[in-house]
């Protein structure tokens, strides 16, 4: 493979993953927020479970930090204790 196709190659790489990371992350914001506008309790941590899991995906995937995904988790937690 010549200098060119391998040039060629890393951009179609690294356009495949900008949009698998951009979907994740998008992903990962709708779903806390979903979370964090609910106010009954049994919604809420039916989000929540969803939320938990899609944050836990990115994480894993190296999409976000781990920390990163820590205090999201610790945000909704946070606001699921606090709902009456």
């Amino acid at each position: 493979m010549s200098a060119k196709g391998t040039v060629l190659k890393r951009v179609k790489q690294s356009r495949k993953a900008n949009a698998r990371n951009k979907h994740y992350k998008s992903l990962v914001k709708t779903v806390t927020k979903k979370v964090l506008n609910e106010s009954k309790k049994e919604e809420a941590n039916k989000s929540a479970t969803k939320a938990f899991s899609a944050i836990d995906k990115a994480a894993s995937k190296g999409i976000i930090h781990k920390k990163k995904a820590a205090n999201q988790k610790a945000k909704i937690s946070k606001h699921l204790n606090n709902i009456k």
